[in-house]
């Protein structure tokens, strides 16, 4: 690949990660309060990624995927990033039928199985970049990973897929890796998992919510840099809440792309999660699909710069049932780098403000460079 456009996505899934059952009730809550005559499914569910993968199979994306299957991941390759007594745990609740592990996430019986799967398919399109089938890789799974510490469940996330992946690239002689995490939320458990590490640069685009109790310790803000070997090595972008498509692109030109340049990642991993979209129940960043696309067209650019084309991209959340699929579609196309849009915005656009979103970039750029003597050099 030169830099310019890519022919093919190779697509990495299985069907068995759609029996995770999650369950139904007053959000992600599973309560059924008693007064309700229609209860909503929990927000994670298999009609989101079935969307996404019909839109990738029917759309006019299509051409443009190969697709590959995925295969469980084993104990072994777990504890390359999980704790022994946390994945005995997770083995436990599913051997009792089930267990909420916190608030909103729910092992129910199949969701240890298709846990294993959504691990082991991201583990199968790491390797297969690292083993040169291909530049660009992307693993459509659930359930999600990104909340998953070493030690913990949290937020719909039992392993953390993305994580797995990264630390397999480094075992397997991958001294540089930058995570680029879009979704809504800040991917706490992939950063508490690379904390004290300078092998591996997490940068994380997030709503500004701060922690959400004890599964969920990380705030998330610009203070949270890293630890010993790490300090500088976790870069935090909390953003105000209706940010929109120009604050999205002046952050990942201003923050990610400087960021990216002094790293000179040797492989990159950018997880996209749609819940950042202007319509999502579980976000309220206001991203449209043309945000989406340009987000994709940046981290295809600063992958083909600094990592010789080598992209791994892992799903997370996404939760408005239509809308998820075209974000992702959007996102893919611009990762594909296509001269002109596949497809339209069926939804009406939803203003952003821009301008309140700037400052806070802005200060967030001061701040590394007060904190971060590598930000200061020229």
């Amino acid at each position: 690949m030169d830099g310019s456009t890519s022919d093919q996505i190779h697509v990495f899934w299985h069907s068995g990660m759609l029996d995770h059952e999650t369950g139904s009730g007053v959000f992600d809550t599973g309560m059924d309060p008693g007064f309700l005559d229609v209860l909503e499914k929990h927000p994670e569910n298999a009609d989101r990624v079935k969307n996404m993968v019909s839109i990738l199979k029917k759309g006019p994306i299509s051409p443009y995927i190969s697709w590959f299957s995925g295969t469980p991941a084993r104990i072994p390759q777990l504890l390359s990033f999980h704790t022994p007594e946390y994945i005995d745990e997770l083995r436990q609740a599913d051997a009792a039928g089930g267990k909420m592990l916190c608030a909103g996430t729910f092992l129910n019986p199949g969701s240890w199985d298709a846990s294993l799967l959504a691990a082991g398919t991201t583990l199968s399109a790491m390797q297969h970049i690292l083993d040169g089938q291909s530049k660009i890789a992307f693993a459509l799974v659930r359930p999600p990973g990104h909340h998953a510490q070493p030690t913990q469940a949290d937020g719909y996330c039992f392993l953390n897929n993305a994580g797995l992946a990264v630390q397999l690239a480094i075992d397997s002689g991958c001294s540089r890796v930058a995570v680029i995490d879009i979704d809504v939320h800040y991917g706490n458990g992939t950063a508490e998992g690379f904390y004290c590490s300078d092998s591996v640069l997490t940068i994380s685009l997030h709503m500004n919510h701060g922690s959400w109790g004890p599964s969920h310790p990380q705030t998330g803000c610009i203070d949270e840099l890293g630890d010993g070997k790490g300090f500088g090595f976790n870069l935090n972008i909390p953003l105000p809440n209706g940010t929109g498509d120009r604050g999205y692109e002046y952050a990942m030109t201003e923050l990610v792309a400087p960021a990216i340049l002094k790293f000179d990642p040797l492989l990159m991993v950018m997880v996209v999660g749609q819940d950042s979209s202007a319509f999502d129940p579980n976000g309220r960043q206001c991203l449209t699909m043309a945000g989406y696309r340009e987000i994709g067209r940046i981290v295809r650019k600063l992958a083909d710069k600094h990592a010789n084309g080598r992209l791994l991209i892992v799903q997370e959340g996404g939760y408005h049932i239509t809308y998820s699929a075209y974000c992702l579609h959007a996102t893919l196309e611009g990762v594909l780098n296509l001269p002109h849009p596949l497809l339209s915005d069926p939804i009406a656009y939803y203003p952003e403000d821009e301008a309140l979103a700037f400052k806070v970039v802005d200060s967030i750029k001061q701040y590394w460079e007060e904190t971060l003597p590598v930000w200061r050099e020229k």
